[in-house]
């Protein structure tokens, strides 16, 4: 058995939905173009865990994220807050993510378009739309989960934290010719 559950969030259409804009087409020439969101959950000692991310596919940055032991409104409220102190002027990136509740629920739809994010719904149980912020957490998976517990939600919350530094400012990727996601932002 595996530590590592997919969290399902479908409850049918409960809002509004969204064509599927980037239709796959994963790939963005650049920092805040194109971009993915969605909710994974870690089982931990102490119970359940939920990460929530903004992530850029050009810069692989993890943007903005909340950590909490509730996938609800108020976990990703605390994601957008965070996107919108992060997002420069201008941005106008498109977002991918699944069908979820919370993603179709006025607040948040309200919210993205606010920002001037375009939302993209992948299809119903079409994880391959959504593959390139899958592929984030199952690095995550691998590289800070696999083979370790906690009994103290806190202190997961701030090793993940301490993991998501590592992956943007440390972790050199391939992908990005061998700089780490900052500095190719930066660059």
């Amino acid at each position: 058995e595996t530590d590592y559950h997919r969290y399902n969030s479908y409850r049918g259409e409960v809002g509004e939905t969204f064509e599927n804009v980037l239709g796959r087409d994963f790939g963005a020439d650049g920092p805040w173009r194109k971009m993915g969101t969605d909710v994974t959950e870690f089982r931990c000692s102490f119970g359940k865990a939920y990460l929530a991310p903004a992530y850029d596919f050009g810069s692989r940055e993890i943007v903005a994220w909340s950590i909490s032991k509730r996938p609800d409104m108020e976990q990703q409220r605390e994601m957008l807050d965070g996107l919108a102190k992060a997002m420069p002027e201008g941005a106008e990136p498109v977002m991918q993510m699944d069908m979820g509740w919370q993603y179709q629920h006025r607040a948040f739809t309200g919210r993205l378009r606010g920002l001037g994010v375009t939302q993209s719904m992948s299809r119903k149980g079409n994880c391959l739309d959504n593959a390139c912020t899958e592929g984030l957490f199952g690095h995550m998976k691998d590289e800070f989960f696999r083979g370790r517990d906690w009994d103290d939600f806190e202190e997961f919350k701030r090793d993940l934290e301490a993991y998501i530094h590592h992956w943007n400012h440390v972790r050199r990727q391939v992908r990005l010719k061998g700089l780490t996601p900052v500095e190719f932002r930066e660059q």
